[in-house]
């Protein structure tokens, strides 16, 4: 598939028709997401993989508060029926390790030199190419949060360190054919909403 085609048919995908997704296929998407740029490729990611029912059933347990887990909505219903879940990890130290060596000099290890957090900036990336090897191996696969108030139960749930940080979860799988609707309603965003050539420009302030 041409790469503007990936792109273009990349979407969220929040419900899925229950087939398994070959081992090969995951993990090309995994081999991808280490392509992906980092800071000082320092690569402070980790990927949690999730592809037996029994292990994403623990992940859905562990994740679902318990008022959504009696009456779970038609979102969490169709998420529910990905074969595989992806959790990308954080991996602070290994950005403050990196950049402390003789060639960055930041020995003091001060968080405040960095201008975002690249650990998280990073993991998004590397995330984002799953997204894409999903759709270029003619899969689905949707991005989502983490309750904030379930990192601590995933984490004992699969004995994630407490130095990794969950940024999101990813499911995998081929989508169904009556998929759940999302945001995407709201339409796509004009690029003169979005883009600033030479100086930051109001969409409704007239061109000098």
């Amino acid at each position: 598939m041409e790469f503007r085609e990936v792109v273009r048919r990349r979407r969220m995908v929040r419900s899925y028709d229950g087939r398994p997704v070959p081992h090969e296929i995951v993990d090309r998407m995994l081999d991808h997401a280490t392509r992906a740029p980092s800071a000082g490729f320092s690569q402070g990611w980790a990927f949690l993989v999730l592809d037996t029912p029994e292990d994403v059933g623990r992940f859905w347990t562990a994740t679902t508060p318990p008022e959504r887990a009696v009456s779970p909505s038609r979102w969490l219903r169709g998420m529910r029926t990905a074969p595989v879940v992806i959790v990308p990890l954080a991996h602070k130290a290994a950005y403050l390790d990196r950049y402390a060596e003789p060639d960055k000099g930041w020995t003091d290890r001060d968080e405040l030199r960095w201008a975002a957090p690249y650990w998280f900036v990073d993991t998004g990336m590397a995330s984002l190419l799953i997204l894409l090897t999903a759709v270029d191996e003619g899969l689905g696969a949707c991005f989502f949060g983490i309750p904030p108030a379930r990192i601590g139960t995933l984490r004992s749930s699969f004995g994630i360190p407490e130095d990794y940080d969950p940024v999101g979860a990813i499911t995998v799988g081929y989508r169904a054919s009556e998929d759940v609707e999302g945001s995407r309603a709201r339409g796509r965003r004009p690029l003169p909403e979005v883009v600033h050539r030479g100086r930051w420009q109001r969409p409704d302030e007239p061109i000098p």
